[in-house]
């Protein structure tokens, strides 16, 4: 059975730019997370990327992309990115940002250009699911739109989970 997904800002912006993808809904579960959408699609956790707001301190944003199954160093991630901290933003500050929902944060279309940095070895996975603007919904598409049409900078912040 598959359900009629309505275009977001996401879906928008990946066919301007020409990027072939796959639609995915699911049932949306508050603080599911990864695991959830992993395990109502039958993919791999690894190969689910979350998208998540962070900001440096001095609260400029930007925008991680990391395996549904590790977490951001935020140490880590400062120094290869060259600020002295790096925290999450709040959810409303996220929202703010992205124009996004928090759990429906798709680094595609965002409200305002943000710097996009990616965690390294997602690039190694042969396709990835990201979230395609709203809660319930990924994308499947090839790791290379990331570093390519993104323009994401890649960088190695995961700890293991």
């Amino acid at each position: 059975m598959s359900r009629h997904v309505s275009e977001t800002p996401a879906t928008q912006w990946l066919r301007r730019h020409g990027v072939p993808f796959g639609q995915h809904p699911y049932d949306y579960v508050e603080h599911g997370g990864t695991a959830e959408s992993a395990r109502q699609l039958g993919v791999d956790e690894h190969c689910v990327v979350k998208t998540l707001v962070m900001q440096d301190e001095r609260a400029r944003p930007l925008v991680v992309l990391m395996h549904g199954d590790r977490t951001v160093s935020t140490k880590n991630l400062a120094r290869a990115i060259g600020c002295k901290s790096v925290e999450p933003c709040t959810p409303e500050v996220a929202q703010r940002h992205s124009g996004y929902q928090v759990g429906g944060t798709s680094p595609f279309g965002l409200r305002k250009p943000l710097p996009v940095y990616v965690e390294t070895t997602v690039l190694e996975c042969a396709l990835v699911y990201i979230n395609g603007g709203r809660r319930g919904y990924l994308v499947s598409i090839d790791p290379a739109v990331l570093t390519g049409t993104l323009r994401a900078t890649p960088v190695s912040c995961a700890l293991a989970a």
